[in-house]
């Protein structure tokens, strides 16, 4: 077995070998656990009725809810959610494990046997749990634009200050100038870009056209593809 694992044999041992091994074992169980929890937590947010950006797949005679016909609810990830945290939980005990008295005590021995199956198979589960909200996960791209409109462009507001600090604006000049266009698009309900439009100590730096440009959230996303794409490329190999 230690061969199949590729596990080697400790180099001092006295009747048993030391815990701070199985210590590091439940640390990583939990670390896996809990990004796993993070991104369930993201899900669960971004499903709410308010965001709607993302849904767990939902089946066609699938029950969100017993008393509430209309629910779709995020139950897989609810459930990593939730196990993420039976799985911490073992790190404790694991870690008080380490101190047993003289050459070896028994203390170590009934937690390690719950410890070791529940963590194990419950941290198995969940990373299939995962994996099947993420294959199954339904983008709203209409609730993602909605969403970003409702602010009526002023989340793209840095755009703008910046690009006029580079053509020439004084900073300051160029955040209050923002900040107070920002302010008034808010109150009124109108687009940030034709206030700005509208505004000479911008139109004199910046065509509309540009500022049109400036404010396109596609256009903001930084290296977020790159990011992703880089990532995907090196774990590729390793699901073959």
């Amino acid at each position: 077995m230690m061969e199949f694992l590729g596990i080697g044999s400790v180099d001092v041992s006295n009747q048993v070998i030391q815990r701070d091994r199985y210590a590091e074992y439940f640390c990583f169980l939990a670390n896996l656990a809990t990004t796993l929890d993070k991104i369930g937590v993201e899900i669960r947010s971004m499903q709410r009725t308010e965001i709607g950006e993302v849904e767990e797949a939902f089946g066609a005679k699938q029950v969100g809810s017993s008393t509430m016909p209309h629910k779709r609810n995020p139950i897989r990830s609810e459930q990593v959610c939730g196990l993420a945290r039976i799985i911490r939980s073992a790190v404790e005990p694991a870690f008080q494990n380490n101190t047993l008295w003289d050459e070896r005590d028994l203390t170590n021995s009934s937690p390690e046997r719950i410890l070791f199956p529940e963590a194990t198979i419950l941290c198995d589960h969940i990373v299939t749990l995962m994996t099947t909200v993420i294959a199954g996960l339904v983008i709203r791209e209409d609730r993602i634009l909605e969403n970003l409109n409702m602010l009526h462009g002023i989340n793209m507001a840095e755009s703008v200050m910046i690009e006029l600090t580079r053509v020439g604006m004084a900073r300051q000049e160029a955040h209050e100038i923002i900040r107070v266009k920002s302010m008034e698009a808010l109150a009124a309900k109108r687009s940030l870009a034709s206030l700005l439009a509208e505004t000479p100590e911008v139109s004199k730096y910046i065509s509309p056209s540009d500022i049109e440009k400036l404010l396109n959230p596609n256009q903001y996303i930084g290296t977020s593809v790159l990011q992703v794409e880089r990532v995907v490329s090196k774990l590729k190999p390793l699901c073959q």
